[in-house]
């Protein structure tokens, strides 16, 4: 059907035709005499005159129309007005305006004619009169076709748009329904949802197979004058309730309390929920159901039948009989050296990968070289940073919340959206794009009606030019599309000694690039067949440059040769398919890290930065890809092809080394050829010997060791050299050792990963200096709070473990981790044999049981939630700064000018190769940027929106001398972290093994025997940051610069070091590091007195609040009184102020209810915040978002006020993310919750709810939730530990679960029985609900039908710790020996 366009031609041309016979029909008519002909001319001239200064008059009132919708359409970037609307109006105009003469001309042709004829007789009168006004009116249509025609042929064949925004403007233009145009683009997820009703299934997969889903946060509101509505993202990021009125009013909003309603005027309070559609028809004045909606839209056309008839699955492709390609160990190994392969990749990633079916994880963090800078050629894709999201959207968990991901994939030509046809779902489905050999041949060889594929070759001959088999390779392209292919297979099968393989990422972006400049990419798909691709890196930038599947037959091959060896004792195929599983699992990961959720978004997504490839390159074969360091040309990446293929075929036909090299890309390896290392031998036993024997001399000695003078440069700051005044200062002049320690900090480092000894002395050592250790996101015990052993830094991380009041009030600053550098984008996973008892204490969880780190943090879903957070942690100590932790990558400037404004007062910027635990392989060396780049922009995106005086930048990863941490300085920081360097002062050797429990110094281990060989001490961390600062003065002496703010963003004295001639260093450009010509002046640094004021005495808690509780302060054992008062949407962190009060003043002491705050109104954002034990605040209406975050001990209450009309268990009363991360305390709600309700709850005891949205007690790891009503879907995904109390009324509960960790089962033993009674009976005394009434007047009929849903490995350890108290052990021992049971059984 795509192809009938034609008949619009024919249908155009009918017209005019038949309009140009008729005005021969009337021209051929006579005038009359002579006196009738003069007044016909005299007609005409008239006509003609008023014609001429009409047309002149629209021209100019056409121009400026146009004008105006050009600068709407261009300035709003398409937003607004499509890019396409202003020249339709143009064209559309031009047809109009000649339709219109041509009509003027026929017209005044025929009056006179007319006239004659009717004079003859009236039938020939009324026929000239038809002929004539026939004339005009196929001009009219004839045009009007022909305009239709020409502009969905430019928009569907050269313009390929596929932009949400325009495509949603242009289905409406050209007819599309307005909801069924936001349901094609942001469609709710399907793909996993199996209870979906399969016509609305159907309908959904059609559209999937020509557009893929738009991902979010968003909250999007539509109109088209008749109809308004409203959608989420898919996965429900953002946040809208909205009221419906007895006087028919319908009111949404981001939040309530943005207009005061009186409760008894409210028939209806919801919220939009993910995936659901929110439509008001103002023409009939009604709500449209969602479900009605979709099922009207759904039962259109016979969707499910198209589908059927027209899409092939690679599953039903039948097996040719045919052989899959094989080689000999020799071939094999000739192939992976040509190929580049290394030991490490086989042994350490693909090995790993085939027997478990997961990337393995690394520790440590990355301290080789840039691949730009290494001697060892690496591949391409190593050239290729992944981006991830941070703060501006949040990354997604795609393991616990695989509901909304999808792995399908559609090949083929994709089909007209604008026109609903069975052909355009004629597309191969593909559910996993890394293809087995098999999926491969069965592709080849299908034989499918409007399916071509072609194979094209990327091998060229050896010595040709490589952009010129580049070109050629276009050729073939082109040659394929005119012989109707329309799935094109690259391949490199045919690499010999002869023939060189154009390195797969390059020739997969120039194929789609080269393709998109032709307009033929939406005609073709691209498939790759290589023995290139291994990492899952590799895969991950082959989808992002546009290659739909892939077939890696030689890590295939290589796993097939692994299990002939006997180093795999696993079936082949299912070794392959673990293989698979595991780079796609990865492949999620990674774009789950940008919150992109399914893997049709990602194809195509190119969302890496280049570092270390020229512009050239990047223009001409990765167009848009942001590069701002220059580097490699295409001769640079053909040499590096050449010499890697004449490893693996030797010209003169000698032996070649059958063995693959070892060159350490991860861990350390000796010999010239491997890969060098920052933290080598040398660097640190020499690091050692400095700290432990205070020998300034030695830590020289390993600074110029360090700086790796005479091997590979390692990084930016080693192409750079300061550029020293003629003269310099007197080093006593410069600002001294004890103050510049106070700059110094600790990196973020948890204890769980430490051992308590490795924490607890590098907090000793700062505490000691003035300067700041750091908590890392495990929490702290209490008993190091107030003490030498307390972390000044206290981070707050996505997981909240231990952040409880008492934990924020002990900080002089509190950090908000939105990414770690050698992980951007990801959580994490303490493993439950690693939850020691100790560990599990500090964390408020069970020991054993497994803890996980969500990607996001809950609460921050935009650049305004993280200022929310700020704003709660500055309220919960008004004498800590905040500090917000984020990554280096492109656009980091603009995100650090947000956080500035947002009131931070410090932001640190890490580098990628930050240290870890435990993360991935391709997150520890291909995701995140240097920190010279990062530190660089943000310092000089700061100054340019003048705020670089209100925050402190902070820089950290691998600064390992006074020479890195004078640059840092140089380029915009005025703070610097430390994290190897502190470790191996301790005693660190860089084994790598953190992730195993089995560190052998005893530092980053729980096990208590390898925790004795711990021999660190607070003064070796001394020595280690005192000669830092040391070093530090000696540059700055010779710089000229006496104190540190001096030297912050003193650019001027940067150069850039002279390189060798010819080598990869001197062709990258450092200019965009060292000026900006939009600045004038970069020495510009933190100043207190232009701090944010966050004005919090105008907060209810200080004008109010500290007033009337003032008498109850000052006694030691105050006595319970109440307040009561009125609250909007505006009082933010309510009660968190107050709450802090009573934690520094008396703890976790004090009985509950003590001060007692009752409200009325609405409750802010983050209502009852991190409120302790002893405080109770009661509201009496709704309240918003993440009321009760990081509870530590209160109690909430929230029910409507009495007179409410509305039935309180159907109705929402407070918003998404309640009590996320809370650690203790109770919550009362008469009422619905949104979104994630007690998301990673740690100690809430007793939280009651009458309903809760999608995603409720998630990463949940102790406490007890009661839920009254409906639940939403993937309930307990990620629930490792506590308890919920399900109402199942329905008996569907169980579709709404996520199980991977839990069990579903009856409510029977008497403790469950009492505990539940007495839980549902404590909440109607406290909030009168009558749903909780029902169920307690006829708990005997209500029992059967609640679920107790419980996680595995929690009760498998509380029985294990009740056995052990049956044997006699106390609590404490119980749990020891029940940690070592659990242990040894596994």
């Amino acid at each position: 059907m795509d192809n009938l366009f034609w008949i619009g031609f024919v249908g155009a041309a009918l017209a005019l035709i038949f309009a140009y016979l008729q005005k021969c029909k009337v021209m051929k008519c006579s005038e009359g005499d002579e006196k009738m002909v003069k007044i016909a001319s005299s007609i005409r001239a008239g006509a003609n005159a008023y014609l001429k200064q009409q047309y002149s008059t629209v021209a100019k009132v056409f121009a400026v129309v146009f004008v105006i919708l050009l600068i709407i359409a261009f300035a709003s970037k398409g937003q607004m007005l499509s890019r396409v609307t202003p020249f339709a109006f143009l064209t559309g105009g031009i047809w109009s305006m000649l339709a219109g003469l041509i009509g003027m001309k026929i017209a005044t042709a025929a009056n006179a004619r007319t006239a004659n004829a009717a004079h003859e007789s009236l039938n020939h009168g009324l026929n000239v009169a038809f002929s004539s006004g026939t004339v005009m009116g196929f001009t009219v249509v004839g045009l009007g076709i022909l305009d239709i025609t020409l502009w969905f042929i430019g928009l569907r064949y050269i313009g390929k748009i596929t932009d949400p925004t325009v495509l949603a403007n242009i289905m409406v233009m050209n007819g599309m329904d307005l909801p069924l145009a936001v349901m094609v683009t942001i469609p709710e997820p399907w793909d996993n949802n199996k209870s979906m009703d399969p016509k609305k299934r159907d309908f959904y997969q059609y559209y999937a197979t020509m557009l893929e889903p738009w991902d979010g946060p968003a909250s999007i509101l539509f109109s088209d004058g008749d109809v308004m509505g409203a959608v989420l993202d898919r996965n429900g990021l953002r946040p809208s309730r909205y009221y419906i009125t007895k006087d028919g009013r319908l009111i949404l909003s981001s939040e309530v309390g943005v207009l005061d309603i009186p409760a008894d005027e409210v028939v209806r309070k919801d919220r939009l929920r993910p995936g659901k559609m929110l439509l008001v028809d103002t023409v009939r004045g009604e709500l449209v159901d969602d479900e009605k909606l979709k099922a009207d839209y759904a039962s259109r056309q016979p969707y499910g039948e198209w589908l059927d008839r027209n899409l092939v699955p690679l599953s039903s492709l039948k097996v040719p009989n045919k052989k899959v390609p094989s080689y000999t160990k020799d071939q094999l190994v000739q192939l992976q050296k040509a190929f580049g392969y290394r030991y490490e990749d086989v042994s350490t990633i693909i090995l790993p990968m085939a027997k478990n079916g997961g990337e393995p994880p690394g520790a440590m963090g990355s301290d080789t070289p840039l691949a730009v800078l290494s001697h060892t050629r690496p591949n391409l894709s190593e050239y290729f940073k992944q981006m991830f999201a941070q703060v501006t959207n949040p990354p997604i968990d795609a393991l616990r919340e695989k509901i909304v991901t999808s792995t399908t994939v559609y090949v083929g030509a994709q089909g007209n959206l604008l026109e609903e046809d069975a052909d355009n779902c004629k597309v191969l489905k593909i559910e996993n794009p890394i293809l087995t050999e098999t999926d491969l041949l069965k592709i080849k060889a299908m034989d499918v009606p409007d399916f071509k594929v072609v194979t094209l070759s990327i091998c060229y001959y050896k010595n040709t030019d490589l952009e010129k088999a580049i070109e050629r390779l276009f050729v073939d392209v082109d040659r394929a599309y005119r012989d109707g292919a329309n799935i094109l297979i690259l391949s490199d099968r045919d690499i010999d000694e002869y023939h060189v393989a154009i390195p797969s990422l390059l020739a997969v972006g120039a194929v789609s690039k080269y393709l998109v400049r032709t307009r033929k990419r939406t005609a073709m798909a691209l498939i790759l067949e290589s023995g290139e691709p291994r990492l899952v890196h590799d895969f991950a930038t082959l989808l992002g440059y546009g290659a739909a599947a892939i077939n890696p037959y030689l890590a295939q091959e290589t796993i097939g040769e692994l299990i002939s060896d006997g180093l795999l004792d696993k079936d082949y195929y299912a070794a392959v398919s673990d293989y698979n599983k595991a780079v796609l699992a990865g492949i999620v990961k990674i774009a789950s890290k940008m919150g992109i959720s399914t893997i049709q978004s990602y194809a195509g997504s190119q969302i890496f930065e280049a570092l270390g490839i020229s512009k050239e390159v990047i223009d001409k074969y990765f167009t848009n890809t942001v590069s701002r360091v220059g580097g490699i040309t295409i001769q640079d990446i053909q040499n590096d092809l050449e010499a890697r293929h004449q490893e693996a075929f030797d010209p003169l036909g000698l032996d070649i080394n059958r063995e693959l090299p070892s060159l350490g890309a991860h861990k350390f390896r000796g010999g010239p050829a491997a890969e060098q290392h920052l933290y080598n031998p040398q660097t640190i036993h020499l690091l050692q010997q400095a700290c432990w024997t205070g020998n300034y001399d030695t830590f020289k000695q390993y600074t110029a060791a360090a700086a790796n003078e005479n091997g590979d440069a390692m990084h930016l700051r080693s192409l750079l050299d300061f550029n020293y005044p003629e003269q310099g200062v007197p080093l006593d002049e410069v600002e001294s050792v004890d103050s510049i320690v106070k700059r110094f900090k600790t990196a973020a480092m948890s204890y769980g990963a430490l051992s308590e000894e490795a924490h607890e002395c590098m907090a000793i050592a700062m505490n000691r200096l003035g300067g700041k250790s750091n908590t890392g996101e495990g929490g702290e015990a209490e008993d190091r709070f107030g003490t030498e052993r307390n972390s000044a830094i206290k981070q707050v991380a996505s997981a909240r473990f231990g952040v409880t009041s008492k934990y924020l009030v002990s900080a002089s600053e509190i950090q908000i981790k939105m990414a770690q550098g050698a992980k951007p984008g990801e959580g994490g996973q303490l493993p439950g044999g690693k939850v020691y008892p100790w560990v599990a204490k500090t964390r408020n969880s069970t020991t054993g049981v497994g803890l996980i780190s969500p990607p996001p943090h809950h609460d921050i879903y935009s650049i305004e939630d993280l200022a929310q957070l700020i704003y709660d942690l500055k309220c919960s100590n008004r004498k800590a700064a905040i500090n917000v932790k984020l990554v280096s990558e492109a656009g980091v400037g603009t995100i650090a000018a947000g956080v500035a404004k947002a009131g931070a007062e410090v932001i640190l910027i890490s580098g990628f190769d930050g240290g870890t635990g435990a993360a991935p392989r391709n997150s520890i060396h291909n995701a995140g940027l240097p920190w010279e780049l990062g530190i660089a922009e943000a310092h000089q995106c700061l100054i340019m929106n003048g705020l670089r005086s209100r925050v402190r930048i902070e820089a950290d990863s691998k600064l390992m001398s006074g020479r890195d941490v004078a640059i840092a300085a140089l380029l915009g920081a005025e703070e610097f972290g430390f994290g190897t360097g502190p470790l191996v002062a301790m005693g660190c050797v860089m084994m790598r093994v953190c992730n195993l429990d089995t560190c052998p110094m005893g530092i980053c281990t729980q096990n208590p025997e390898l925790r004795k060989r711990f021999k660190g001490k607070p003064e070796y961390i001394m020595n280690f940051m005192r000669f830092m600062a040391e070093d530090l003065r000696e540059y700055m002496a010779k710089l000229g610069v006496r104190t540190v703010d001096e030297l912050v963003g003193r650019t001027d004295l940067l150069k850039v070091k002279a390189a060798p001639a010819g080598s990869r260093a001197g062709e990258m450009d450092l200019t965009a590091l060292l000026q900006n010509p939009l600045v004038e002046n970069s020495n510009v640094h933190f100043n207190a007195k232009d701090v944010y004021n966050f004005q919090l005495e105008k907060t209810p808690d200080m004008r109010i609040l500290m007033k009337k509780f003032k008498k109850s302060f000052d006694s030691a054992e105050p006595k319970p009184s109440t307040v009561t008062l009125d609250v909007g949407n505006t009082d933010r962190a309510f009660g968190t102020i107050i709450g802090s009060e009573i934690t520094a003043r008396f703890g976790n002491t004090l009985p509950d209810d003590t001060f007692h705050v009752v409200c009325h109104g609405y409750g802010g954002q983050s209502f009852g915040a991190f409120i302790p034990k002893g405080l109770t605040l009661e509201l009496v209406g709704d309240a918003n978002d993440y009321i009760g975050k990081g509870l530590s001990g209160g109690k909430l209450i929230v029910y409507p006020p009495k007179d409410a009309a509305f039935d309180r268990s159907e109705n929402i009363v407070i918003g998404n993310v309640a009590l996320y991360g809370a650690t203790g305390g109770t919550a009362f709600i008469n009422g619905v919750a949104g979104e994630r309700f007690c998301v990673r709850n740690s100690g809430a005891t007793a939280a009651v709810v009458e309903g809760v949205g999608d995603h409720g007690c998630e990463y949940m790891t102790g406490g007890t939730v009661v839920v009254l009503g409906k639940t939403g879907k993937n309930f307990a995904a990620g629930m490792s530990g506590g308890i919920a109390y399900v109402l199942d009324e329905d008996w569907d509960f169980y579709q709404r679960v996520n199980k991977d960790m839990v069990s579903l089962e009856p409510v029977e033993h008497k403790y469950d029985v009492s505990l539940l009674k007495d839980l549902i009976r404590e909440h109607v005394e406290l909030t009168g609900s009558p749903r909780g009434k029902e169920i307690l007047d006829n708990f005997g009929e209500y029992l059967p039908k609640f679920k107790k849903v419980l996680p595995h490995d929690y009760d498998k350890m509380l029985r294990l710790i009740a056995q052990m108290e049956e044997k006699g052990e106390d609590s404490e021992q119980a749990q020891i020996e029940a940690f070592y049971a659990m242990k040894s059984a596994k």
